[in-house]
């Protein structure tokens, strides 16, 4: 049996934050950890068309991900590290 294995590499301003909310998608095929200035995803399976449907998933939740971790660090106010710790522990706190 072939095992396909692949890494995705993104910079963000919030990793933390990004990964957080994309724990939740944190299946068989991918695992998606937060990293100095990057989200990384690594992913792992033997069936192409299964990694290929999780990828293109994951793409689309990484953009939403983006979106709503710069958004909700627009609206905290303090310091960024404090917006950032904020809207990660929202995100956390759904999920």
């Amino acid at each position: 049996m072939i095992r396909i294995k692949g890494v995705i590499e993104t910079p963000h301003r919030f990793p933390e934050c990004v990964a957080a909310a994309l724990e939740p998608d944190n299946l068989t095929l991918i695992r998606t950890t937060a990293i100095e200035g990057a989200v990384r995803a690594e992913i792992c399976g033997t069936r192409l068309r299964s990694i290929t449907a999780s990828v293109d998933d994951y793409l689309m939740n990484l953009a939403i991900a983006e979106d709503v971790c710069t958004a909700a660090s627009r609206r905290q106010s303090g310091s960024e590290s404090s917006r950032v710790e904020s809207a990660s522990n929202r995100l956390n706190n759904r999920y």
